[in-house]
């Protein structure tokens, strides 16, 4: 079994262990309360994992082979080590909530009827809501109860990143911590940008569409699915300041082209790998780099067309069809190609030179193109 398999069956773990002891608390408050903790249960237990990796491989790439034990990366044990193998456990737990807690507020945001092939967060509840018969408007309701569940989540994550941390040397604590809170605050304020995007692209000069949806990129996933993960791991051993910089230097192309990826997908994925309908971000009128990039190269007429009809939510299958031919005919799609595959050799030639241990690096470069060459 590889490292990275362990490590996912340790997180699974943890994340049923973790929500088990709370149903008793959930229940012991209301009995009402029990689909937080099967909706959260639910929306757990899928997933790729790739943020408890890098936080994996952050925290394996600034360890020296000649202190760590074979128990470090494969089970608990009794040694000082495993103290803070715990430690890492927790804190790839607690990213893992932190994402799920995303996901649901996203979903809410963009109006998403699904997540990993089930029902949304907010339409469970709305489910829940016309089922039992309760008064008033379902998707009122389903919204407002999956945004309290997001923010459940959010306090989980919180708490499992104070208990991971609890037992680690105070330098180490602070630095981890700090880290974790300044990803929180960039996420959530990608996430507005992202919103802002949506609303605001007309009023906005032609020339910014694109760097401010660059920008979008990097606040909104790129830092929290592959930098902020590495650092993390990195800080929770004490990395260096010149291996922090040079996880960064690969984190941030990576994670660019992370969510480059995601675009491509969202737009052109198959809705069987993906988990969610075929050409989603354009009902939803997502302001991509995509999006941007094909604007660029359409005519006055063709691209008042191609805004009339992103963003509304009841487009047809044949109007998806027809701008996704739109967006492969200016070329949009080969060029996003080429910036994944830019942004890759960027991340993967910062790597090469950096101080890290080389069985990670070897890791992390099979990671970069997992990530970057998926279909779901």
């Amino acid at each position: 079994m590889t490292e990275s398999t362990r490590l996912t069956k340790f997180v699974d773990t943890n994340i049923v262990d973790f929500l088990t002891d709370r149903d008793p608390i959930l229940v012991s408050i209301a009995n009402e309360l029990a689909p937080f903790g099967q909706f959260s249960r639910n929306l757990l237990s899928g997933g790729k994992r790739f943020r408890a990796q890098f936080c994996y491989w952050g925290w394996r790439s600034v360890l020296e082979p000649d202190i760590r034990s074979a128990e470090h990366a494969t089970g608990y044990g009794s040694g000082p080590g495993e103290t803070e193998f715990r430690a890492l456990v927790g804190l790839c737990t607690a990213l893992e909530f932190f994402h799920a807690a995303a996901l649901v507020h996203d979903d809410i945001i963009d109006n998403s009827d699904t997540r990993r092939g089930m029902p949304a967060a907010h339409r469970r509840f709305e489910e829940l809501h016309t089922s039992a018969g309760f008064s008033g408007n379902a998707a009122s309701y389903g919204r407002a109860s999956a945004i309290l569940m997001g923010d459940l989540l959010l306090a989980w994550s919180d708490e499992l990143v104070g208990d991971a941390l609890d037992a680690l040397e105070p330098a180490a604590r602070t630095a981890t911590r700090r880290e974790f809170n300044s990803m929180r605050v960039e996420v959530t304020l990608g996430q507005y940008l992202d919103v802002l995007e949506e609303s605001a692209w007309p009023v906005v000069p032609e020339a910014e569409l694109l760097p401010r949806a660059e920008r979008v990129i990097v606040y909104k996933s790129a830092k929290y699915s592959v930098e902020a993960p590495l650092v993390l791991g990195a800080r929770l051993h004490g990395a260096s300041e010149a291996q922090v910089t040079a996880l960064r230097a690969f984190g941030l192309p990576l994670g660019i082209a992370f969510q480059l990826r995601d675009d491509l997908l969202g737009v052109f994925g198959d809705s069987a790998r993906t988990g969610k309908p075929s050409g989603d971000d354009l009902r939803e009128g997502k302001r991509t780099v995509l999006v941007a990039l094909a604007r660029q190269t359409l005519s006055s007429g063709s691209r008042r067309i191609f805004d009339e009809m992103l963003g509304d939510p009841d487009l047809t299958a044949e109007q998806i069809a027809t701008l996704q031919a739109t967006i492969t005919d200016s070329g949009a799609a080969d060029r996003v190609e080429s910036l994944i595959a830019r942004h890759v050799d960027d991340a993967l030639t910062a790597l090469a030179a950096a101080p890290l241990a080389e069985p990670a690096r070897i890791e992390l470069a099979g990671l970069a193109r997992k990530i970057t060459e998926r279909d779901a």
